[in-house]
């Protein structure tokens, strides 16, 4: 288990449909308390897919309930291809819990018309 100030938070994207990284997608991180919704800060992915730094950590870190909206329809749509108005997939919301000073992973994998998350290392 990792000591006090070790816990750290960190995203990244994947392209399903295109089999790269999502660079340039927007995301979105906020600290969820019942009904509050605190944002915390916007980052955008870098050509890895990734952020060029951990969404929380350190000091920053705190256990509780979160969410990351990243903005899959407008890195979608700077693809230059054309989807349907409305999108079927424009914001992916992803509601998740940290309950220990930990490195938490909360990839996605996207794709105009489907999406997956896990808890990865």
């Amino acid at each position: 288990m990792a000591k006090a100030g070790e816990g750290r938070l960190t995203t990244h994207v994947l392209d399903t449909a295109t089999g790269k990284p999502a660079a340039g997608l927007s995301i979105s991180l906020y600290r969820v308390s019942g009904t509050s919704h605190r944002k915390l800060k916007t980052v955008t992915t870098n050509a890895d897919g990734r952020c060029d730094a951990p969404l929380l950590a350190g000091a920053e870190f705190k256990t509780g309930q979160y969410e990351l909206i990243f903005f899959a329809g407008d890195y979608l749509r700077a693809s230059g291809s054309a989807y349907p108005d409305p999108m079927f997939l424009d914001q992916v919301p992803i509601r998740f819990g940290m309950a220990e000073e930990t490195h938490y992973h909360v990839p996605l994998l996207i794709s105009p018309y489907g999406y997956s998350t896990y808890r990865g290392s």
